[in-house]
């Protein structure tokens, strides 16, 4: 096939489009494996078709990112279609912050909004993190301390960030980060400090000295920070630093959530909030591919990926619970289309909710994209260099979720996405457009069943040791019984007995012919697939028939 698809390439020379100016960036799904891809990219005796960057992850070894000085129609219509392409799209490039976004900062900022740094003791945070941190009025308002003294929870399995990166120095959050991966470099680890160069470092210091007297400044359209006025100057304003700290802020709500969660940082934006979709796509499949449970994604666009929606089939068929905002443009779906949260079999969009329950002006809203809504103003959060901010958008709304799917995975270890949904939906109702309503964690927790608990069996008679003779029989019998549901199958063994087999339901009597020691087992089965975790047992002694034994 390879050598096939040559050949045709050389007969049709002469057709070549022409080279263009600059390279183009494609998500291509292909027939073919790497190697093949790239022998066909660049035939021999002809110019170049394209150059394959690197394979984006998914399970079948077949989707690529590639750069081609050819548009996505001139890749399309290659004569015999070379590159075995079954679909093609454009590498597009997200913004955390799109064009028409509007949550822009109140003017004054509330002069009390971090004053409290007051060190409280924090579960899993190494240490202490400020008052005003752990006791915000957000994390009141969807009952975070209740839900986790009421039910016992903390936060189950690792939560995946897609996102900036994170300040994997932060004490708060220092001892719950796993080492993620950076996919706009193509290299382990999730640190969004890598984006300020070592060399030539913006700030006074780097990182910033402690700010035991720093006031709260704007750092960018969404954020405010405690922050020296040397790095708030140098981050105010510039373009180049314009998300900086977005990942540490999201992931500093997550662990707000449930404290207990390990985190995945999966860096796919840079610092300017701006990444591109492969990357989105290869954290996806490397969030699944690495045990996540939860992903958060604080992002959308406006433009439909089919390859997004395969990505995130993926990470539901795999039982990975997601999360997304649901923009910060305050337009309705219809007719605006937002992605990924208008695919709610897959991921649960989030609105942004007040102190007050009323939706942020800034939020977009309607039951198409919105499945539950969170508080999104004002969320004081960790910030890089040790330090708190607090941030405006629905990027800080949707981690309020994505923490509390990991508490319901705490409390329920098997929960899904349709499962967590559901759990979610049961919230405090805002009207119409903003989905189930406003997030509360007693409710989600309260309304999950309670899990199963395993069947337990017993067997009748006889009890302890039973001494026969060879040649002699014991009369078996058993029960069984569920709290939960209903036993479904009772399984006996009896090594050296007769019946020697399992899955007999009455035994009834069995006979031992050889001399020896046995263990009779029962175990019974729930409707729910669950064994007793403790098998019923029976130690039957045969001893040798004598010469009396017979005649009796």
């Amino acid at each position: 096939m390879k050598f096939k698809a040559l050949c045709m390439l050389l007969f049709l020379g002469g057709l070549w489009p022409a080279k263009a100016a600059a390279d183009n960036r494609f998500i291509v799904r292909t027939t073919l494996d790497l190697q093949t891809l790239q022998t066909v990219c660049n035939p021999p005796l002809l110019p170049p078709i394209c150059t394959v960057v690197r394979g984006l992850g998914d399970p079948l070894g077949r989707l690529f990112l590639i750069t081609s000085s050819l548009d996505l129609g001139g890749l399309l219509d290659l004569p015999g279609n070379p590159l075995g392409i079954v679909h093609a799209e454009v590498d597009q490039l997200v913004s955390l912050f799109p064009v028409g976004a509007l949550n822009v900062l109140p003017s004054p900022l509330p002069v009390d909004l971090m004053s409290d740094r007051t060190p409280v003791p924090y579960p899993n945070s190494g240490g202490t993190v400020w008052n005003s941190y752990a006791n915000q009025p957000a994390a009141q308002i969807v009952r975070v301390s209740e839900a986790q003294s009421q039910f016992g929870v903390g936060g189950s399995g690792i939560v995946a960030d897609i996102d900036t990166g994170v300040d994997p120095t932060h004490p708060a959050l220092q001892s719950v980060l796993l080492p993620g991966y950076d996919f706009t470099r193509d290299q382990p680890g999730g640190s969004e400090l890598t984006d300020i160069p070592s060399s030539s470092c913006p700030f006074t210091s780097c990182p910033p000295p402690a700010c035991p007297s720093c006031s709260s400044a704007q750092v960018n359209q969404s954020t405010a920070a405690v922050l020296d006025q040397s790095t708030a100057a140098v981050l105010d304003g510039n373009d180049q630093y314009a998300a900086f700290g977005h990942g540490t802020m999201v992931m500093g709500v997550i662990h707000l959530v449930a404290p207990t969660a390990q985190l995945l940082p999966l860096k796919t934006f840079k610092s300017d909030g701006t990444g591109f979709l492969s990357d989105i796509l290869g954290a996806i499949y490397y969030a699944v591919q690495n045990n996540a449970n939860v992903i958060n994604m604080s992002f959308d666009t406006q433009t439909r990926s089919r390859e997004l929606r395969k990505a995130l089939d993926y990470a539901n068929q795999n039982n990975v619970i997601c999360a997304s905002s649901a923009g910060n443009e305050g337009q309705s779906a219809p007719p605006l289309n937002v992605y990924p949260a208008l695919w709610q079999n897959d991921v649960m969009g989030v609105a942004s909710t007040s102190d007050q329950d009323t939706r942020s002006s800034f939020s977009n809203y309607g039951d198409e994209i919105v499945w539950v809504a969170a508080p999104g103003e004002a969320i004081v959060t960790t910030y890089p260099f040790s330090t708190y901010a607090a941030g405006w958008g629905t990027s800080f709304s949707a981690p309020f979720v994505s923490g509390g799917s990991s508490l319901l995975l705490n409390k329920q270890a098997n929960t899904n996405e349709s499962q967590a949904a559901a759990a979610v939906a049961h919230a405090v109702p805002l009207g119409p457009d903003m989905g189930n309503g406003r997030l509360d964690l007693v409710q989600a927790l309260r309304s999950l069943a309670p899990a199963d608990v395993p069947p337990t069996g017993s067997i009748d008679s006889p009890s302890g040791y039973v001494i026969i003779f060879a040649g002699r029989s014991v009369f078996f019998s058993g029960s069984g019984t569920d709290p939960d549901g209903t036993v479904t199958v009772y399984s006996w063994s009896f090594p050296g007995g007769n019946p020697a087999s399992s899955n007999v339901a009455t035994p009834g009597d069995v006979t031992y012919s050889t001399p020896g020691k046995f263990v009779a087992t029962l175990t019974v089965t729930d409707n729910a697939g669950l064994s007793d975790p403790s098998p019923k047992t029976r130690t039957i002694i045969v001893l040798p028939c004598v010469l009396l034994c017979n005649p009796l």
